[in-house]
């Protein structure tokens, strides 16, 4: 991808010892601050991994549900 063509401007406040380091390594790497923080965005986003979005669908709202069901194990059923 081409970043001139489809790049939006934002503006991003950073703390004043974080933009020095910001600075150095681009300046290190030969690289404009905003290729290194597209490149660190990148990296960020493509180790993210959301959370599952079943986690919690029954949950019942009460704390002692597991407890309940292992002290009111009903009669095994005969399998024949």
């Amino acid at each position: 991808m081409r970043y001139h063509d489809a790049v939006e401007r934002t503006t991003l406040s950073i703390p004043g010892p974080l933009l020095d380091r910001l600075r150095s390594i681009a300046a290190e790497r030969r690289m404009s601050m905003a290729e290194l923080v597209r490149e660190a965005l990148e990296e960020k986003l493509a180790a993210h991994r959301p959370a599952p979005r079943s986690l919690g669908i029954g949950a019942s709202g009460h704390r002692d549900t597991a407890r309940q069901s292992s002290d009111d194990r009903p009669e095994p059923r005969p399998w024949r």
